[in-house]
């Protein structure tokens, strides 16, 4: 009862800190608005007659669909990192481990390569490859007669290669005044200039991805433990892993549409919430989801406001991320 009265304490903990940072988000960065001024844009937003004025472009059109975009790709990746480590019965596995990472850069690169620009164009050729990278992978772990989660993992380790080997291939033949810098900027990720149409085009499939995963959260305890012990209990092993993969490379390839990539949050947030909550999924996926929407909050923060140009948030994720991986590689050594 007290662990289970604790996990509870700490997922209300989080949602709290959730509101508090969100809030927080709209009124602090490089141009301050004061927060009683926050509350009435949003009032007057709400009723449909927001106040014209310069805060009100920062607030409502600048930072609101920015914050909403931030807390679904946090949420998201997060989630499918959970899943995706009961799902593989390995605590470093990331939701990009069958290439959709991989596959939807190349695709954004593409697009930029031959509509010179970041546009609809591109993010929909990042969602559409990032969805063939798993379909590729999942094609090639059959390969053999006899597929097993080993060879689902190196199908996608073999795709990301592939994927990552065109991307150079894209760079290497892009206009290295303008379409390399879009390019490579876009790799590394950002909420920079995200509107509410890149918020329309998430929101959804996001949403439904979570949704599925949570719904199946005791199914993946089951999963954790082993195939055999699945099927005496009534669980289809095949059937319940295709739908978590579905789930996850529908909400890691929405995410890198709008965002690019952004690493490290699907393997940090679960470990991390797993040495709180513990490996029970029905507290570790809803913690996971609100940490890593306040993860990502904070990052895209420190993101935007430490420099004048702001700094790629691949880039702050991944500089926090690899010590992190680290220690769980240590605590994990051995089993």
């Amino acid at each position: 009862m007290k662990t289970i009265t604790r996990n509870h304490t700490f997922i209300i903990l989080l949602l709290g800190v959730l509101i508090v940072f969100s809030f927080g988000s709209l009124f602090l960065g490089r141009y301050y608005v004061e927060p009683g001024q926050v509350l009435k844009l949003l009032w007057s937003g709400l009723l449909g007659s927001p106040l014209d004025s310069v805060d009100k472009t920062v607030v409502l059109d600048i930072r609101l669909p920015r914050l909403f975009i931030v807390i679904l790709v946090g949420a998201g990746l997060s989630v499918s990192g959970a899943a995706f480590q009961g799902c593989f019965h390995n605590p470093l596995v990331s939701p990009d481990v069958l290439g959709v990472s991989a596959g939807a850069g190349f695709g954004a690169a593409l697009g930029i390569l031959l509509t010179d620009g970041v546009n609809g164009v591109t993010a929909t050729m990042a969602f559409a490859f990032g969805i063939l990278s798993v379909v590729l992978s999942l094609l090639l772990s059959r390969i053999k007669s006899e597929s097993s989660i080993l060879a689902l993992v190196l199908s996608g380790i073999i795709v990301s290669a592939v994927f990552n080997a065109l991307i150079s291939l894209v760079k290497f033949v892009a206009d290295t005044d303008s379409q390399l810098p879009a390019i490579t900027f876009w790799l590394m990720g950002s909420f920079a200039n995200t509107t509410y149409a890149e918020l329309g085009q998430i929101v959804m499939p996001i949403l439904a991805g979570i949704t599925v995963l949570i719904a199946i959260r005791w199914r993946i305890n089951v999963l954790t433990l082993g195939d055999e012990e699945a099927k005496t209990l009534g669980i289809k092993p095949g059937k319940t892993r295709f739908i978590i993969i579905a789930a996850a490379t529908i909400i890691t390839a929405s995410a890198v549409m709008v965002a690019g990539i952004v690493g490290w949050v699907g393997l940090i947030i679960p470990n991390l919430c797993r040495m709180i909550v513990g490996s029970d999924h029905q507290y570790l996926m809803p913690a996971s989801c609100l940490c890593g929407a306040v993860f990502l909050l904070i990052v895209d923060f420190i993101a935007r406001v430490v420099t004048p140009s702001e700094i790629p948030i691949g880039i702050l994720t991944a500089i926090i991320g690899a010590p992190f991986f680290a220690l769980v590689y240590k605590k994990t050594e051995g089993c």
